[in-house]
């Protein structure tokens, strides 16, 4: 799942997560819709911009981890912010790691898989 407020960014990322890397992937246009639809969809970790009108990344992130079922998803902030400070202060949020925008989308699912590969080994 990915949630991104830019139809631009959303476009390209469905692209290169569903056609590119094979994913099988739900693009959301923001919070409200994201979080209406995780319980449905069922991912196994959440892509998020950080920066939405209304509801943001780490708004989102705080919601996404009350629920019981999604307590321990790995979420992967996307953002044009790369700076140390910024990048630690979402990993102590909750987020288990940060892409920096403009992403390639050529290995954009390799970054993720390898991500998820990470949280899930390290869970072990």
């Amino acid at each position: 799942m990915y949630i991104e407020d830019e139809p631009d960014i959303r476009l390209v990322a469905e692209i290169a997560l569903a056609q590119v890397a094979g994913f099988n992937v739900k693009i959301c246009k923001d919070g409200n819709e994201g979080l209406a639809s995780i319980n449905d969809f069922k991912p196994q970790l959440v892509l998020l911009d950080v920066m939405m009108p209304g509801m943001d990344g780490p708004q989102i992130l705080n919601k996404i981890k009350a629920l019981d079922e999604f307590k321990q998803i790995p979420i992967v902030f996307i953002t044009a912010k790369a700076q140390a400070e910024e990048i630690a202060k979402l990993k102590k949020l909750g987020a288990e790691s940060v892409i920096t925008k403009p992403f390639n989308p050529m290995t954009l699912g390799d970054n993720i898989r390898t991500i998820w590969r990470n949280h899930h080994e390290s869970k072990q």
